[in-house]
């Protein structure tokens, strides 16, 4: 037997722990000395002790702890649970991390007002285009709302031209509009292709209609931070005296595998 010092430095948890769960039934020792009042553990109870911290570790409440070892579940069902847990802990903490970028994207935002040069901007017409698209819901037009939506569909896209045996013949372009009803943005991920709008495939083919005059400025680095840029364009399309008529195209004209190396073209319809 151990020892309630021994047995907590096997288990890498503190004496007080051992104390608590000992209180409150979920781990009792083998054995108290009636005299002494000292606890002794069996090697075998560690099992349960790492059952415990783990549990716990994941975010269970110890009644939960309690109430799950207390049916007796299997190794192969408490790995399961734990597998869950942990996919669910994993996804919360990439949420945080997109959000904790979004406030790092804003602040720069922030912090660059009024300083960002609109040298690069340029007024040029957009000519028409034949496309490959897919289309798909974003909550939003926030950059954690459209990457989910607008990512995806690319893949799919390319995995459809593939098997379609049509080949793309210009950069890809994602355009947006509001979604019937209001409710969200309806989102464009498009190929140019050179094939004859008929029915029979898995995508739409369509006709992108030129734009006459559109604002136009390139960025560079990932989608996500594309904020400063973007509201980089709107300065200058409201300091210049001119009229948004929509949603900025975006041509992908570098998007290889790493994102830090992208370029985007943004365009920007303008009124009149």
């Amino acid at each position: 037997m151990f020892s309630i010092g021994d047995f907590a430095r096997h288990g890498r948890v503190s004496v007080r722990m051992l104390r608590h769960y000992d209180a409150i039934g979920l781990l009792r020792p083998a054995h108290v000395d009636p005299v002494s009042g000292y606890r002794f553990y069996e090697a075998g109870q560690l099992a349960r002790l790492n059952r415990i911290t783990a549990l716990k570790d994941l975010g269970f409440t110890l009644r939960q702890v309690r109430e799950v070892l207390d049916e007796e579940v299997s190794a192969e069902e408490l790995r399961g649970m734990l597998r869950l847990r942990q996919a669910e802990l994993e996804a919360a903490m990439a949420a945080a991390a997109a959000r904790l970028a979004q406030v790092e994207v804003r602040l720069r935002t922030i912090e660059s007002e009024g300083h960002m040069k609109t040298d690069d901007v340029v007024i040029k017409r957009i000519p028409a285009v034949r496309v490959a698209e897919l289309s798909g819901v974003a909550r939003s037009y926030e950059p954690e709302d459209i990457s989910p939506v607008v990512g995806p569909l690319f893949q799919e896209l390319c995995r459809r031209l593939d098997e379609a045996g049509v080949p793309p013949v210009g950069p890809a372009i994602a355009y947006y509009e509001d979604a019937p009803g209001g409710d969200g943005i309806l989102a464009h991920v498009a190929m140019p292709v050179a094939v004859a709008p008929e029915d029979g495939h898995d995508f739409a083919v369509v006709d992108l209609p030129a734009i006459e005059r559109a604002a136009t400025i390139v960025h560079r680095g990932p989608m996500d931070d594309i904020l400063p840029t973007e509201q980089t364009l709107a300065r200058w399309i409201a300091d210049g005296g001119h009229r948004s008529a929509g949603y900025a195209r975006e041509l992908y004209l570098e998007a290889g595998e790493d994102p830090a190396r992208w370029v985007t073209e943004l365009q920007e319809p303008l009124a009149g």
